[in-house]
């Protein structure tokens, strides 16, 4: 159970090797970390990333950004 919990981060590790440049790797783990992060809080992923980005534009405060975070999130 453990290394079919660690599987998705090496494999994303592995891919991370072949990125271009370093803000594409750092772009790439940030989307990797947030689809792994909802998965992990038994969030559709896809569902999850389309919250976050339908209200981040109007997150002007810590505790809205904070909303956001997947243990905070109640998807339909």
């Amino acid at each position: 159970m453990a290394e079919n919990a660690i599987r998705p981060l090496a494999i994303g590790r592995k891919n991370w090797l072949f990125a271009d440049t370093r803000k594409g790797a750092e772009a790439s783990a940030a989307c990797y970390s947030l689809i792994e992060t909802a998965k992990a809080n038994h969030l559709d992923p896809q569902a999850y990333i389309k919250h976050i980005l339908d209200r981040i534009a109007v997150a002007d405060t810590l505790e809205k950004l904070e909303a956001l975070l997947p243990w905070n999130v109640e998807l339909d």
